[in-house]
């Protein structure tokens, strides 16, 4: 177990610490010479069992107050550290108020230097520390007064630690990926680079390969100590050292830095948060940022009214940030005197518009109150398709914990993203319309490919998603392709029986030449031009012959033909351009662009200034 100190300069937490586990935390030569904690000291403290209790020493002076901030990260308990002659100083408010910001649930409060004052003083800070503790949340916390020169009060105290110690239950975040902020690095002669801090989550064990934030790499674990002793493993709650190996050197790595069980998703810039204010802020404020070990600043930008509980807001970093839903940033006042606020993630996506909706914001009030991992799944899937890659890293979810999870929803999973039954059900619905529109609006075409229509109808989704709809659709007989064309079962189906002898009149023509307009063709057949260019839309429809432009066709077998220069050019070439394509075919460059074009619009194709790169290849 893991406590952390709290309290005003020069009140004695140093001192405490040394006189329950005989350990002086203090390690920098300044603060040897000015006699109080500038950075984080840590002692421990050997039980009978082979374990250890593990105290983080914080500085308690204003100056070094980002220094405590790095420390309470992950800390499920505090010793609130207040000296009897002066009493809750303003320090001791500031550390009180980080500590119920920053999530910290137990409380208990130790009286030093009893020694020098009488017992009525006594009784009046035990009572002054009991108000300001419950006006915060914290109601009858545990006292212990005690004077380390005389030892009043030590043992009682070094009982009551064992017995917190002996009852301490597996961390809650145990099984998620394993995260470590770090918040000191040093080398070390014959063994190499070394890296320590507190486990927020997670497990890890020798010879584990993990990845190494600041150096942007992955290492590998070479030896751990857990709470000051050699270990194989350990895990969330631990203080651990850990003595990596890899491509890395001392200069790639420092405070703030993270050490993760898997390269990171992605770094957050804009974040949707819910916050806990000690006073008021303004919209657009700007702000210090503490989050683990790491200090930037941002800005604030308030998404509801400052009397709305809770308060919701997008924060805005000047520097990116490893963030995963649920984590906890202290935000202090641009001059770094007041601790104003503590920022709960809540999403880190950022929508670029529609943040201040009444809609939106009732989401992220339900987020807020999510309390499980299934509970955050079942708010995001109505939004629509969700990356697992993305919600797992937000949620630091293991591949079989995700496994498990997605077992209790009824959804789909297609390279992996998922997207719900109902969504997966109105997309299909919306393949459908659009189809069935673009049917209304070219009715002398055959159909589509799959990927205009996902153009069409659903722009936003994966592809490899909407086209496993589109196979669902055909599988279950809603949708017909014929000749790589999608079309409705409705759409084409025959030829009428003098459409069809007058068709058969009219492929002779085509087996002769092509292409073919409608109204020379209407000429040669000498038959009217409205029942030619009527014939030759249901001809279309059936994919015998494909218009290039209104009224001029080619057979689909040429158009075959045609598809397969283009692949050609574009195995060798990487695309192919209209003078590649009036060589090839021996035309004029008028109908090599109408061609090109034509498979533009298809899909088939896609143009990027005059090149006309390869798209859909199944498509013909």
């Amino acid at each position: 177990m893991i406590f952390a100190t709290a309290g005003h300069v020069d009140h004695g937490k140093t001192t405490l610490i040394q006189a329950i586990t005989g350990v002086d935390t203090t390690h920098l030569p300044e603060e040897k010479k000015r006699g109080m904690t500038i950075d984080l000291g840590y002692a421990y403290w050997r039980q009978d069992d082979g374990t250890s209790i593990g105290f983080v020493d914080v500085p308690g002076h204003e100056k070094f107050l980002s220094n405590m901030l790095s420390g309470v990260g992950g800390i499920s308990h505090a010793l609130l550290i207040v000296a009897c002659d002066d009493g809750v100083m303003a320090q001791t408010i500031e550390h009180i108020s980080i500590l119920r910001l920053a999530g910290c649930p137990q409380v208990t409060v130790i009286l030093t230097k009893a020694d020098r004052v009488t017992p009525e003083r006594i009784e009046e800070v035990r009572s002054q520390t009991t108000d300001v503790l419950a006006h915060l949340g914290w109601k009858e916390p545990d006292f212990f007064v005690t004077s380390a020169p005389t030892g009043k009060g030590i043992s009682e105290l070094r009982h009551y630690l064992v017995d917190l110690h002996q009852q301490e239950q597996q961390h809650p975040q145990w099984h998620k990926r394993f995260r470590l902020a770090i918040d000191r690095v040093f080398s070390i002669k014959g063994a190499g680079l070394v890296v320590t801090g507190t486990a927020l989550a997670g497990q890890i064990s020798v010879g584990d390969t993990f990845w190494l934030t600041g150096a942007d790499k992955p290492v590998r674990i070479r030896a751990l100590h857990a709470q000051n002793q050699p270990v194989e493993s350990a895990g969330a709650g631990h203080r651990i050292a850990i003595n990596i190996t890899g491509d890395v050197s001392k200069e790639n790595v420092s405070r703030g830095d993270w050490l993760l069980s898997q390269a990171p998703n992605y770094q957050s810039h804009k974040i949707l948060v819910s916050l806990i204010a000690d006073e008021p802020l303004k919209h657009w404020q700007p702000v210090h940022i503490h989050h683990g070990t790491r200090h930037i600043t941002g800005r604030v930008a308030l998404l509801n009214d400052a009397n709305d509980t809770p308060q919701l807001a997008e924060l805005i970093l000047d520097e990116p940030l490893w963030l995963v839903d649920n984590d906890r940033l202290i935000l202090r006042d641009i001059s770094a005197q007041r601790t104003l606020a503590a920022a709960k993630v809540l999403s880190l996506h950022s929508p670029r518009r529609g943040k201040r909706q009444a809609e939106f914001l009732t989401w992220l009030h339900q987020l807020n109150s999510a309390d499980s991992v299934s509970a955050n799944l079942a708010l995001c899937l109505p939004k629509g398709e969700l990356s697992l890659s993305q919600f797992s890293w937000a949620q630091q979810l293991t591949e079989s914990a995700l496994a498990q999870l997605l077992e209790t929803f009824d959804l789909i999973n297609v390279a992996g993203v998922i997207l719900s039954k109902e969504n997966a059900d109105n997309a299909k619905q919306k393949l459908l319309d659009t189809l069935e529109e673009y049917h209304q609006q070219h009715n002398d075409q055959m159909g589509v490919g799959r990927s205009r229509l996902k153009r069409m109808a659903l722009p936003t989704y994966h592809d490899e998603l909407v086209y496993y709809l589109i196979d669902q659709l055909r599988k279950e007989g809603a949708i017909n392709q014929s000749r790589g064309w999608l079309h409705l079962p409705t759409h084409g189906l025959a030829f009428s029986p003098e459409q069809d002898a007058l068709w058969q009149n009219a492929k002779v023509y085509f087996e002769q030449s092509e292409p073919w307009w409608v109204r020379d063709l209407a000429n040669e057949m000498k038959n009217d031009e409205k029942v030619i260019r009527s014939l030759l839309r249901k001809a279309a429809q059936l994919g015998l012959i494909i218009p290039i432009i209104a009224d001029r066709y080619y057979t689909h077998q040429s158009m075959e033909k045609f598809a397969s220069i283009i692949v050609k050019y574009n195995e060798s070439n990487g695309s192919v351009t209209a003078a590649d394509f009036r060589d090839e075919l021996s035309v004029g460059r008028k109908l090599a662009v109408q061609i090109l074009e034509y498979f533009d619009r298809t899909g088939f194709t896609r143009r990027k200034k005059d090149l006309h790169i390869l798209r859909d290849k199944g498509l013909f």
